[in-house]
């Protein structure tokens, strides 16, 4: 199940306060300022800068 669209819009990356974009799988929001990709677990965005996942090494969840 994706994250409603009114959610995505008003939460910022917990960083660089910029804003997010749902990965194509749903599975993750990333963000293009730092790279990075906060996973999304049992449709909770985890919104942790420890537990954000380099762009590169994002495979989706686990």
């Amino acid at each position: 199940m994706a994250l409603k669209k009114e959610l995505v819009e008003i939460l910022a990356c917990p960083k660089c306060k910029g804003g997010l974009v749902e990965t194509p799988a749903g599975d993750g929001l990333a963000c293009k300022a730092c790279k990075v990709v906060y996973p999304v677990r049992d449709d909770i965005p985890v919104m942790l800068v420890d537990q954000a996942v380099p762009e590169e090494a994002w495979t989706g969840s686990k």
